[in-house]
């Protein structure tokens, strides 16, 4: 893929639609599907981790400081996750993932969570979803802060309400838009910026993604 511009002279910083069963790292021993199958460009590292069952927006950048202040959880930077969950969540659950859970002993920062109208218009996933006739499904749209291993999942599950896709539609104010899965393209200069500025010391809030297809019923 040709990048649409050139973020420095220096560095390159992409946004990447992870398609599902793809690793989220260059190299897998057992020859498993890798981030190496769809990005060519040299020196790009992932700036955080995307289950290799989850689908969605990846950064990847050869800026070790621009990484730092994506993964940091210290700058709190939001990731906006699109959940199809068993069941519909009632109030009670959706208040729990709002005022944070107990993983493992720890305590999340709550979360902003609502419920969506509709399905979103997302592709197809190449393995379809667990289907139960007796158990309905519903989509909820997440926003975290921080990034606790498997944390949307278990999220979810300890609230009673397993996932069963999870697609990550941004990450602070880049997001997923129309890039279709396995494509990437190079961010901006101006977009670079705006994740330098963003996060916990510009008191930023998440911007609401553009991903096409998605009914907003309640504020995040």
């Amino acid at each position: 893929m040709t990048p649409a511009a050139s973020t420095s002279a220096r560095f390159h910083t992409i946004a990447f639609h992870k398609p599902y069963g793809v690793l989220p790292c260059f190299t897998d021993p057992d020859g498993r599907p890798t981030l190496a199958d769809y990005v060519e460009l040299p020196g790009v590292y992932a700036a955080g981790r995307l289950d290799m069952d989850s689908e969605g927006l990846m950064l990847l950048t050869s800026d070790g400081t621009l990484s730092h202040r994506i993964t940091d959880p210290q700058h709190k930077l939001p990731k906006v996750y699109l959940v199809q969950v068993e069941r519909v969540p009632d109030e009670h659950a959706l208040r729990q993932l709002r005022q944070g859970v107990v993983l493992s002993g720890t305590r999340t920062r709550p979360a902003e969570v609502c419920l969506l109208g509709e399905p979103p218009a997302l592709p197809d996933r190449p393995v379809p979803i667990r289907f139960r006739k007796t158990v309905p499904t519903c989509w909820i749209e997440m926003t975290i802060r921080e990034g606790m291993n498997r944390q949307v999942r278990r999220m979810t599950a300890v609230v009673g309400h397993p996932a069963l896709r999870l697609v990550r539609v941004a990450i602070g104010p880049i997001s997923l838009g129309n890039l279709a899965p396995g494509v990437w393209r190079e961010l901006t200069s101006s977009e670079v910026q705006s994740i330098q500025s963003s996060g916990a010391a510009a008191g930023s809030k998440p911007r609401r993604p553009d991903s096409p297809g998605i009914s907003r019923r309640s504020a995040g």
